[in-house]
C-alpha cells in the first residue's frame, strides 16, 4: 500500500496545495464573471486577493482530464470505470455521457430515460414521503458513475429533488498581493475603417464592421496557488466497502495529479506551470505523479469490479428521444451549490 493511500485512510481531509506561476512573463488573465468581472477581494490585513479559477471551473477541468479524445468516453487507461452513455434520437443524433454532462447523472439526456430513472429509484429505494438511505444512494451512484460521488450531484430532475450529494473533491486557484496590468488593442477593418460598408443581406448587426479599440486588464501577483480539498470524512460516512473508499480516493488524487501535469493553460493569457506541490495534511509524504497514482488505481478498479460494486457492463448505454421545441426563453437552471 503506498503511503499516500494509507494517509488518506487515516485523515478526515486531504489538503493539497500547488504553487504556480505564468509560463511566460508575469501577467495572467483570471476567470471573469458576468456583471462582476474579475473576483477581487481583500483579506482582513488588507492584502488584495484574486480568484484565478473558481471551484465550479476547476471541477469541470478535473472531469475533463479523464475524458478520451472523442469527447464522450473515458480514457483507455481507466477502462472499466462505470459511467452512463446516452444516444439521442429524433431532433438530435448526438452521443453524450455522464462524464461530460454538466449535471452528470441528473442530465435530462440521462435521467430522461424512464427505464433508467425507474432503475435508479428502485435501487436507491426512493419513496416520496420516506427517509432516504444515504449510504444506499452512495452505493448506487458508485455502481453507475463514481464521478457523481467525486464531484457531487443534485437530482433536481428526479421526483421532488431530494437526492443531493455535495462534492467530495473541491479545488480553486487564488493569487495573492495582486496588481492590475492595463493594456489594449484594436480590431482593424482593412477595407473600410468607418464600418459603413456592410453586407447587403445578413443578420450581422452594426458594431462589428469598423475599427474597434478595446482595453484589457490582466494581473500580476506575488504568488499564485492552487488548493484542493478531498473530504474523506464525508466519504467515510457513505460506508462504502474498502475497495470503494480506495477507488474514490485514488480517482480523486489521479484527477488532481493529471490536472496539474497537463491542463494548466486555463485561458489565452493564463498559461501556468507548477513550481511545487505538496500534500499538506500528510506526514512526510510527497505528492505522487499521475502515473504513480494510476499504478494503484488500476488494481482498485479491478477489485471493485470483482466485488460487484460496478454495473455490468460498466458502461450503461441508453437511448433518449428528443424533439425540437419552439424558441422560448429558458428559466434559470436549478442551483447546484455543492
Amino acid at each position: 500500500m503506498p503511503n499516500w493511500l494509507q494517509e488518506c485512510r487515516n485523515k478526515n481531509r486531504m489538503i493539497i496545495e500547488a504553487d504556480l506561476a505564468p509560463v511566460v512573463g508575469d501577467r495572467f488573465q483570471p476567470t471573469g464573471f458576468a456583471d462582476l468581472g474579475a473576483a477581487i477581494y481583500e483579506r482582513p490585513d488588507g492584502t488584495r486577493m484574486l480568484l484565478v479559477e473558481s471551484a465550479q471551473s476547476v471541477a469541470n477541468r478535473l472531469e475533463k482530464v479523464i475524458i478520451d479524445d472523442d469527447g464522450v468516453n473515458i480514457r483507455p487507461e481507466l477502462e472499466g470505470l462505470p459511467y452512463v452513455r446516452s444516444k439521442l434520437t429524433g431532433a438530435s443524433e448526438a452521443v453524450t455521457s455522464s462524464l461530460i454532462e454538466p449535471h452528470r447523472l441528473n442530465s435530462p439526456f440521462i435521467i430522461g430515460n424512464k427505464e433508467f430513472e425507474k432503475r435508479l429509484k428502485e435501487e436507491m429505494e426512493y419513496k416520496k414521503g420516506a427517509n432516504l438511505d444515504w449510504r444506499r444512494v452512495a452505493r448506487v451512484l458508485m455502481r453507475y458513475d463514481p464521478n457523481s460521488l467525486v464531484h457531487g450531484v443534485f437530482f433536481s430532475n428526479l421526483e421532488d429533488g431530494r437526492v443531493r450529494l455535495a462534492r467530495l473533491l473541491t479545488g480553486f486557484i487564488e493569487a495573492e498581493d495582486i496588481k492590475e496590468a492595463y493594456s489594449g488593442g484594436v480590431k482593424n477593418n482593412s477595407i473600410d475603417p468607418s464600418g459603413k460598408i456592410r453586407l447587403a443581406e445578413s443578420p450581422i448587426k452594426a458594431g462589428v464592421y469598423s475599427n474597434i479599440p478595446y482595453h484589457r486588464v490582466e494581473y500580476v501577483a506575488r504568488s499564485i496557488r492552487a488548493y484542493f480539498n478531498l473530504d474523506l470524512s464525508m466519504l467515510r460516512s457513505y460506508a462504502l466497502p474498502p475497495e470503494g473508499y480506495d477507488l474514490i480516493t485514488a480517482l480523486s488524487l489521479y484527477k488532481v495529479a493529471k490536472f496539474l501535469e497537463d491542463d494548466l493553460r486555463l485561458r489565452t493569457m493564463c498559461d501556468l506551470k507548477v513550481l511545487g506541490k505538496r500534500m499538506v495534511s500528510a506526514q512526510e509524504v510527497a505528492f505522487p505523479s499521475s502515473d504513480e497514482v494510476l499504478a494503484q488505481l488500476r488494481p482498485v478498479i479491478d477489485a471493485c469490479r470483482d466485488k460487484g460494486l460496478f454495473a455490468k457492463p460498466p458502461v450503461t448505454d441508453l437511448t433518449v428521444a428528443t424533439k425540437m421545441e419552439k424558441e422560448e426563453k429558458e428559466g434559470p437552471a436549478p442551483e447546484e451549490e455543492q
